[in-house]
């Protein structure tokens, strides 16, 4: 086994002067300089699924919103949740060391302390994004594989949340909790049966135009519309060129429309046509129309959270079980001020602010009895505790309207993708709710009004020199920094700033919102000055 650990290294040597990092969404990069880390990325797979005794691990070859030269991998735990910190810090650390040798020695250096057995069974489900890149890195990470002698399953190309699905399919197969058939078609097919359910013969109020950021949401968006009868709701699918590699993401997607706040250039939709926006590997969702007067409106992340701990709130009181369990939000600093403000005053919900990440809002969510979580930039998903879903599933309704609001919570249950945030499974719960409802779009967007925002991306050399506490709204480092920023802050009109390192590129993003338009633009041009100008601080 030592032999066949280094010399499945031996193929792959890392590039030079890279320091790798196992960040947010896993390691992130440009392609050419990920050949190594794939290679060993197959073999912490490997050795994590025998510490779990064979347990399924999930690793998906993609790099989401970044640009098509790009590529990356993050590794799944078995209930399809993102890799536990401590083996993050384990995937660093392999990463980086520079001869298959010390490969080799660390592999079982690992095993030893941690006391896994070496001869336990390794399995393994791997997919990739639809990057021009993502063959070769595949082959790579299959090295690994074979090296450390693992059992994978290759299930080519998949949406992220797809991947998440299978690994935790797999990992419940025969049980209590089984969670779905371990299949591509399981997906389809459990996706499109709750969502009928959920809607309980509503219709849904005109059709949806879904841009899948020409990447891989397209096609499968494409398989799962089979599974979803057009009278209740009639799906456009626009942005789905797959054979061009490079276009993924280019002048479209939800990080497009968030970051650009404008629809695709692209886009055909007319005044007050409901539309949305997939990222490249289809876990964001972003919705957004034009109204009568051509004006764009975003219905981001924020207003997603918002519409669904509402509608729970709603079914949870319809059931009568609105004494059983708490509903509450979790938050980023993204989060626009006024959509917090709403939950906390309107709905009457607990909020709590993490660092940005999707790992730091599931941790969160998980403590809740029903934890409601997404960034603003459309990335999230719904927790139910086990005690929760206890209740709900042996819960007797006493009479017809609670029994009819029991049958759409469960079917909601079902739809929700509550191992990853899934734009798919997210778009559907949107959907449903707003069939439900029977609201429009400009009816959802009048719930409250969003303090203007902008959000800024400033390329920096090294982002490791910012440094952030407070869930990420105050730099501690550089030094001086932070004070320069609340200076400008406090002489705006509801005024609130916040710069942080990007965990997936070199760049340092800065988030402003204020009174105007006018001023949230202003402070957020101050404040990416004032980010730019800070290595040459004295």
């Amino acid at each position: 086994m030592a032999d066949a650990i280094a010399a499945a290294a031996a193929k792959h040597p890392p590039a030079e002067k890279v320091k790798y990092q196992y960040g947010t969404a896993g390691f992130r990069m440009k392609a050419d300089i990920l050949d190594s880390v794939m290679t060993r990325c197959g073999l912490i797979a490997a050795l994590r699924s025998r510490s779990l005794k064979g347990r399924w691990i999930g690793v998906m070859i993609t790099a989401s919103h970044n640009p098509p030269e790009d590529n990356g991998v993050k590794l799944v735990e078995p209930m399809g949740n993102m890799l536990a910190e401590d083996w993050e810090k384990l995937s660093t650390q392999m990463a980086n060391l520079q001869t298959p040798e010390e490969v080799s020695k660390f592999y079982h250096e690992t095993a030893t302390r941690l006391k896994i057995d070496r001869t336990a069974p390794a399995r393994v489900v791997i997919a990739r994004d639809t990057r021009a890149s993502g063959a070769r890195l595949l082959a790579c990470t299959l090295e690994g594989l074979k090296g450390a002698g693992a059992e994978y399953k290759d299930f080519g190309f998949l949406t992220t949340p797809q991947l998440h699905y299978l690994v935790r399919c797999f990992n419940t197969e025969g049980t209590h909790q089984e969670y779905g058939k371990p299949t591509e078609v399981g997906y389809y097919e459990k996706m499109g049966n709750a969502f009928q359910r959920a809607l309980k013969g509503k219709e849904a109020a005109g059709s949806l135009t879904v841009d899948c950021a020409n990447g891989v949401g397209g096609p499968k968006l494409t398989q799962l519309i089979k599974y979803i009868p057009k009278e209740a709701l009639e799906i456009i699918v626009v942005n789905d060129n797959v054979i061009k590699p490079e276009s993924l993401n280019v002048d479209c997607g939800a990080d497009y429309v968030k970051t650009n706040q404008r629809a695709p250039p692209s886009s055909k939709a007319g005044p007050n046509d409901r539309c949305c926006s997939l990222d490249g590997d289809a876990d964001r969702v972003m919705y957004y129309f034009k109204d009568a007067n051509n004006v764009f409106h975003l219905l981001d992340g924020d207003r997603i959270a918002t519409l669904a701990a509402s509608f729970l709130g709603d079914l949870v009181r319809q059931c009568g079980l609105a004494d059983s369990f708490k509903i509450g939000v979790v938050q980023t600093a993204y989060a626009n001020g006024a959509s917090t403000q709403y939950v906390e005053r309107d709905l009457g919900l607990q909020v709590v602010c993490t660092n940005t990440g999707v790992k730091y809002l599931h941790h969160a969510a998980e403590k809740m009895d029903i934890g409601v979580y997404f960034e603003a930039n459309g990335h999230g998903t719904i927790i139910f505790s086990e005690a929760t879903l206890d209740k709900i599933a042996e819960y007797e309704p006493r009479n017809p309207g609670q029994a009819q609001a029991l049958e759409v919570l469960r079917a909601c249950v079902e739809l929700i993708n509550q191992a990853v945030g899934d734009a798919l499974s997210d778009m559907l719960l949107v959907e449903v709710i707003l069939a439900h409802k029977q609201w429009s779009c400009n009816e959802w967007l009048a719930t409250y009004t969003d303090l203007p925002n902008r959000l800024l991306k400033v390329k920096v050399t090294d982002r490791g020199l910012f440094q952030a506490t407070d869930a990420e709204r105050k730099l501690v480092k550089p030094e001086g920094v932070q004070a320069r920023i609340d200076d400008v802050v406090k002489k705006v009109r509801q005024g609130r700033s916040f710069a942080r390192a990007s965990g997936t590129e070199d760049a340092v993003r800065v988030y402003a919102e204020a009174a105007t338009r006018a001023e949230a633009d202003d402070l957020a041009n101050k404040v990416a000055k004032i980010v730019e100008t800070a290595g040459t601080l004295p």
